[in-house]
């Protein structure tokens, strides 16, 4: 990214003003000459690391206030395939990791049964922070939280994109999908690939619909050649 393309993104995140003597945007890659000259995946990670950065400095909306991690995203920042759900729970939120309680170990289930591990994805949500009890997300809060995804989407830049959930699809792509409606139909972000499922939530409270989410994951394999 550019000196311009810094600004922008930091614009978006509610940035107003800069004090760049010293500061981690006045290092990166955009505004460094020894930098410029990295390999593209060290300036890759760089830019993960300003972003996470970012995020948990973030106080734009009131989970801010709640929370106990910030929980950002995990896995290949160069994978193929991506996988975006909702907001942590209370074990995600603990440990600030995505997808660790009983349905991020169904995720994993799923990950393995098509062959490849958590390090092979990336895994994130739109909201970084729990919502208190686990409730649904509002519509400020999504807001909010959107550009971090989205950016994290411009960076690995994913053959194919897993939406888990009504929120993740319709944060993400800003329409009113519904999920059942859509479930198991490629649609398009960006140019990516997206293929709205359940999210693992739903399967454990609702056991039957896991032979609809694998059937939505036999095209992803497809689509990848897996």
């Amino acid at each position: 990214m550019d000196v311009r393309g810094e600004l922008a993104l930091l614009r978006e995140f509610g940035y107003t003003h800069l004090d760049l003597q010293g500061s981690p945007v006045a290092q990166s890659r955009g505004f460094a000459a020894a930098d410029a000259a990295q390999p593209s995946d060290r300036a890759t990670e760089q830019t993960f690391d300003e972003l996470r950065t970012l995020a948990h400095d973030c106080t734009k909306c009131r989970l801010a206030g709640t929370r106990t991690n910030v929980v950002f995203g995990v896995g290949n920042p160069n994978a193929d395939l991506m996988f975006i759900g909702e907001a942590p729970g209370r074990d995600e939120d603990i440990q600030g990791e995505p997808f660790v309680g009983r349905a991020g170990q169904l995720l994993t289930d799923i990950v393995k049964a098509m062959k490849l591990t958590r390090d092979d994805v990336y895994i994130a949500n739109v909201i970084k922070c729990r919502p208190p009890e686990n409730r649904n997300p509002e519509p400020d809060e999504l807001d909010a939280c959107r550009p971090f995804i989205r950016r994290q989407v411009e960076l690995i830049q994913p053959k194919v994109i897993v939406t888990l959930g009504r929120f993740a699809l319709q944060s993400l792509t800003e329409k009113a999908y519904g999920i059942t409606a859509v479930r198991g139909q490629w649609l398009e972000y960006n140019g990516v690939k997206v293929m709205p499922t359940y999210h693992p939530a739903y399967l454990l409270r609702n056991p039957a619909a896991k032979k609809e989410v694998w059937a939505d994951m036999k095209k992803v394999m497809a689509e990848l050649g897996l």
